[in-house]
């Protein structure tokens, strides 16, 4: 029997408790989730407990075998006092051993006390050193990197539960209930589009000029309706604008829940989002995914899920050279403000309607 072989047939005859760590944002936490979706189906007897914020405790509703807890950093579990007393409250659930697919400053707090109560623990590889020279600009080593998905995927084969990320199995469509419904209408056999065009950093929004003329033509086609995803209030007047401007476009800004856009998103025939969370969202229940990208690029692992790389729009590199110039969007060079700009509106509309078509 090899090696790797034996240690599967050890790790799945053992019933043992796996701490997940994954604290945030929106995007990373969702991109853990087809990773577990393939550790329960591949390790049934293994029982997993995410440690995330409650927010995002929907994301994972699907999942067997997996229980939620909640980090309140901002509450009882603040400073290194308050993280003391969640690795007491973790360890008295009988954790097994800890995942850590986040590596910060918390993270590694909790690593401490857990070490000390004798607990396994691993962390997420993040490849610095290869993002950094991704990402400089002289010297730069322009090559794909590892996804953050097989980032997450080793931290489990380091505790001795390797998987394989080609057997995903994409999570079924979620209800729509009539509270969802009374936002959507009725589908009537037309085709449902999801647009998400904001980031964490204005580096990565397609220029709101330039998604006006995609809304537009898109929206006059009378078998598409268009939803809008967003949150704060700056966003939320920006989208419901066009919803006031375009037919068959409507805003879910502070409409529905969380776990309603899911259920929204889980029905869409396509989603059109920057390099940003809703991509991520969309991924997991096998929706077509186009993503724009501005300052950064998919070679730093941070593309949707079992996305090919043809849906990934991206600026003229010839003339912008120095992209990606940051993993994060967070770095943009004197002149690189309008790299967006080099993607006409006509380019992403094609690409829609196309994807449309073959769907």
């Amino acid at each position: 029997m090899k090696k790797q072989d034996k240690d599967l047939h050890t790790a799945t005859e053992e019933n043992k408790h796996l701490l997940v760590i994954r604290l945030s944002a929106m995007g990373d936490v969702a991109m853990v989730v087809p990773v577990l979706s393939v550790l329960v189906r591949t390790y049934p007897q293994l029982t997993i407990t995410v440690l995330t914020r409650s927010f995002f405790f929907p994301l994972f509703s699907h999942l067997q075998n997996v229980r939620l807890y909640e980090a309140d950093v901002d509450g009882v579990h603040e400073g290194v006092l308050g993280l003391g007393t969640l690795a007491r409250e973790l360890r008295d659930e009988e954790i097994d051993m800890v995942a850590d697919l986040h590596d910060v400053l918390r993270t590694n707090v909790l690593r401490s006390v857990f070490y000390f109560y004798g607990i396994p623990f691993e962390q997420i590889n993040k490849g610095r050193a290869e993002k950094k020279a991704l990402s400089r600009e002289t010297n730069k080593i322009f090559k794909q990197l590892k996804t953050t998905h097989q980032r997450y995927a080793e931290v489990f084969e380091k505790l001795g539960y390797p998987i394989d990320l080609s057997r995903y199995m994409p999570a079924a469509r979620r209800e729509i209930l009539p509270r969802i419904s009374n936002v959507t209408g009725r589908r009537k056999g037309i085709k449902w589009i999801g647009i998400a065009p904001f980031a964490q950093h204005s580096s990565k929004f397609y220029p709101a000029d330039l998604m006006q003329e995609v809304i537009s033509t898109l929206s006059s086609e009378k078998n598409i309706k268009i939803f809008l995803f967003g949150g704060g209030d700056t966003e939320k007047k920006q989208l419901e604008e066009w919803e006031s401007r375009f037919d068959r476009c409507v805003s879910v800004v502070g409409k529905l829940r969380f776990a309603e856009e899911l259920s929204l998103i889980s029905n869409l025939d396509l989603m059109l989002s920057m390099d940003s969370g809703n991509a991520h969202i969309a991924a997991i229940f096998g929706i077509p995914v186009i993503s724009i990208w501005g300052v950064t690029h998919p070679f730093m692992g941070f593309a949707a899920f079992n996305q090919p790389l043809d849906n990934c729009i991206l600026p003229d590199l010839e003339k912008y050279p120095k992209i990606p110039t940051s993993a994060y969007g967070n770095k943009v060079p004197e002149g690189y403000e309008d790299v967006m700009r080099s993607i006409p509106p006509e380019v992403v509309v094609s690409k829609v309607q196309r994807l449309l078509n073959n769907s």
